[in-house]
């Protein structure tokens, strides 16, 4: 069965990019910016164990394409966007990274026919894009302790509500904070 599933931090205000898309305050992130807190990944490294697929659009794609190492090496990972094109993607990334034109229902069912597993979905407007269509079945967030006072959302307009249920908080020694929930089910 296919699960698309979300793990991302947030600013304690819920932003998570600054309005020009840098991540500079994400622990670990950009080379000139906060470090990574020795001895945690997280749980992203778990979290990746069950991980077949990931899915970004295509900011996100931007932000993090120049990560060094690769934080998803030996996965495929699928960029949505209609305005990338496989030359836009480095050289030393192209037997790992595709270019879809989505939308993310077309490509959901693209990938449950293939299959796929457990399917990472990142960045903002596609995680706000796959909520819309109900697509998300788990989400991971990470609060970190910083206020941006602006950026990008994590959240955006949805037709209706989403409830979830709550299946566990913990707390890192870096003050990190994690939530993990998982979307009830219709009816309950």
């Amino acid at each position: 069965m296919t699960t698309f599933r979300v793990f991302i931090a947030t600013s304690l205000d819920g932003f998570i990019a600054r309005p020009d898309g840098r991540l500079d305050w994400l622990p670990g992130a950009a080379p000139d910016g906060v470090p990574a807190p020795a001895g945690e990944d997280h749980g992203f490294e778990a979290f990746m164990a069950g991980t077949e697929v990931i899915v970004m659009g295509r900011a996100t794609f931007g932000a993090v394409r120049d990560f060094r190492p690769w934080p998803y090496a030996g996965r495929r990972l699928l960029v949505l966007s209609r305005t990338l094109t496989g030359a836009d993607v480095p050289e030393a990334l192209r037997a790992e990274v595709t270019v879809h034109p989505g939308p993310p229902e077309v490509l959901a069912a693209e990938l449950r026919a293939q299959g796929v597993g457990g399917v990472y979905v990142d960045g903002g407007q596609t995680v706000q894009a796959f909520l819309r269509a109900g697509l998300i079945g788990e989400l991971v967030v990470t609060r970190v302790p910083v206020l941006l006072g602006q950026g990008r959302p994590l959240f955006g307009a949805l037709a209706g509500d989403v409830w979830w249920d709550h299946q566990g908080t913990r707390a890192f020694p870096s003050g990190l904070v994690q939530d993990r929930y998982r979307r009830r089910p219709a009816g309950r």
